[in-house]
């Protein structure tokens, strides 16, 4: 069984990174998710993640911050399905708070669908 922690190395940190990202990297929609993603290329340190709830659509910091920790938590259990040196940012989009298994199902298709296009 692979590795399942999510350490501080797989989270992407730093203004120039994120607007690196931002700036060169290719969106998608996909579920439940708004994202934006990166390939390093000749990189093979681990993927990084950045996840993003928007404070216009949730005011309160405790459903912000359940809903980012859903979302971790989605990503941590399957990030087998990502290759390697691909920074990611996950922006969460509906205006409810959608049940842990709503989010896992649409984490698995961001994932496939980040897959399909760093190997297309």
């Amino acid at each position: 069984m692979a590795d399942e922690s999510l350490p501080k190395s797989e989270r992407l940190c730093g203004l120039s990174a994120i607007g690196n990202l931002f700036e060169h990297g290719k969106g998608l929609s996909v579920g439940c998710f708004r994202v934006k993603f990166l390939r390093r290329d000749g990189c093979e340190e681990p993927a990084r993640i950045v996840v993003s709830v928007p404070k216009r659509s949730f005011k309160r910091a405790v459903k912000r911050n359940l809903l980012k920790r859903r979302i971790r938590e989605s990503y941590r259990r399957q990030k087998g399905l990502l290759p390697a040196g691909v920074d990611v940012l996950f922006i969460y989009t509906p205006a409810a708070v959608l049940p842990y298994e709503a989010v896992y199902a649409d984490m698995t298709a961001a994932l496939t669908a980040i897959a399909d296009e760093c190997h297309a």
